[in-house]
């Protein structure tokens, strides 16, 4: 009989605590999203069950802009992100969100997932640096940003840590749907 052991081992090099647990959450989390498409090939990242709604590919993109942005903005205080420069794709190559009936992002057409894979560490990456600094009164640091619609949101940065993992699982819930619904369509 097997022994699993399922764990916390905080990963060491940070500041904080509540650092560590929100980095080895997500180290975590991406370890199960990289399990769940490893053997996805390029035409199951750019299917769409209809035109017009997000393809695997789009969502791992976009996942790694997220981080990125997110990161920058809340974390390290910029004013905004230059994900380009971390990632190699900018905001605009994601594809999110789609027009109804428009075609997946061009940008990414016949990318292997290793690619999408790598988006993805050089995002954490750039997480793990600008985070491992940070104390816990840098997470209760008040953030305001600029809202579309001329107001303010307010954010710190232990909110910005939790909805980097809240964003990465929903998305990994999407497209876990999206694996199953090619899988039933498919035959």
């Amino acid at each position: 009989m097997s022994v699993v052991h399922t764990v916390y081992r905080p990963p060491g090099g940070y500041r904080s605590e509540r650092v560590a647990f929100a980095m080895w959450s997500l180290d975590e989390q991406s370890r199960k999203l990289f399990d769940d498409t490893r053997a996805l090939s390029p035409a199951d990242l750019e299917w769409q069950p209809a035109p017009g709604t997000n393809t695997i590919g789009m969502l791992l993109a976009h996942i790694a802009v997220a981080e990125v942005h997110i990161t920058s903005v809340a974390l390290a205080g910029l004013p905004n992100s230059d994900v380009r420069s971390v990632i190699g794709i900018g905001m605009e190559e994601e594809g999110l969100p789609l027009a109804g009936g428009a075609p997946p992002s061009p940008a990414l057409a016949g990318r292997p997932v290793a690619w999408f894979h790598e988006l993805l560490a050089k995002a954490r990456i750039h997480t793990q640096g600008v985070v491992r600094g940070l104390g816990d009164d840098d997470l209760a640091r008040e953030i305001p940003r600029p809202r579309p619609d001329g107001g303010t949101r307010i954010l710190d940065g232990g909110w910005a840590l939790y909805h980097l993992l809240e964003h990465e699982a929903g998305h990994h819930f999407q497209i876990n749907q999206l694996r199953h619904l090619r899988r039933v369509l498919a035959g």
